[in-house]
């Protein structure tokens, strides 16, 4: 019988929390731990348990699922008197960062803790990647870092919210999660601008993005944020200001490995434009807003 708890209860953790509550082992638990317990009202009532306080979460869960902003708002949780490790004292527990972080964020952390803790708190990396629409479904690409070990702990859970794969030591989910926010931004920064220039050109945008999915241009961004451009809806489903993060992970692990970058800063470049002219809580779209106004 383990215990499950969940830290990030938003747009992305609700759904995840939601549905490895719905599908816990028989006898498996679910604490829950956030700034307020209203997102989870429907998970409570099911038989979910509210931790008030980051030292209850320790004392009871076995397995800690994160999905919050960046490692800062990690340590808020896990320090301090009513922090999780202080009520975590003596007990093993898992961490399991699902938020997307720095590898060496990662590294680092698994080290502080595995020190402080001898070796009874321990931390493994699984980023996602689906966005809402994939946390809602179930159907998320997970990314997974760690020893093999602690990695067979989290994997149970992790496949109720969609596809985990272990990828290699701690960290090595961060690093994959890295790549793809490369990919993903080349590719919203690539629609925009294309719908930038087609609009100006005189094209029905709307056609030409239902045309190019059916195409080599096709993606799943391009269904998802296509629509977005058409309409310059910029209402937020991925805030823009938290790709400046992942670029700059990406951009470290690149230097960290040799590796010359083409387009990273360029891309880093443009979301930090973004952000700088006060729309980085507006959702990626926005980029085609950045574009129009160069």
């Amino acid at each position: 019988m383990t215990t499950i708890g969940f830290v990030g209860l938003g747009t992305m953790g609700r759904p995840m929390a939601s549905h490895i509550f719905r599908q816990l082992p028989a006898g498996d638990t679910m604490v829950l731990h956030d700034m307020s317990s209203e997102r989870v009202g429907e998970l409570l009532a099911g038989g979910a348990v509210w931790a008030p306080t980051a030292r209850a979460l320790g004392q009871q869960a076995d397995v800690v699922f994160f999905m919050v902003p960046d490692v800062p708002q990690v340590r808020a949780v896990l320090e301090g008197p009513d922090g999780l490790l202080a009520g975590a004292e003596g007990r093993d527990v898992l961490v399991v960062i699902s938020s997307t972080v720095a590898p060496d964020a990662i590294r680092q952390l698994d080290d502080e803790l595995r020190q402080a803790s001898a070796g009874r708190v321990r931390v493994i990396d699984a980023p996602v990647s689906g966005g809402q629409v994939g946390a809602e479904a179930g159907t998320l690409s997970i990314m997974v870092g760690g020893p093999d070990e602690l990695v067979a702990k989290a994997m149970p859970y992790l496949s109720l919210t969609g596809n985990p794969v272990h990828l290699g030591p701690t960290g090595a989910g961060e690093v994959a999660k890295a790549c793809n926010q490369l990919i993903c931004a080349a590719s919203i920064v690539a629609n925009a601008e294309a719908a930038v220039v087609a609009e100006r050109a005189g094209l029905d945008v709307g056609k030409l993005f239902e045309l190019m999915l059916g195409g080599y241009a096709s993606s799943r961004i391009m269904a998802d944020k296509g629509p977005r451009y058409v309409a310059k809806d910029y209402s937020v489903s991925g805030a823009a200001v938290f790709w400046i993060k992942d670029l700059k992970a990406y951009l470290d692990e690149a230097g960290r490995t040799g590796t010359a970058t083409v387009q990273g800063d360029r891309l880093l470049d443009a979301f930090q434009g973004v952000v700088d002219a006060g729309w980085g809580w507006e959702d990626t779209a926005v980029v085609q807003k950045f574009i129009a106004e160069q």
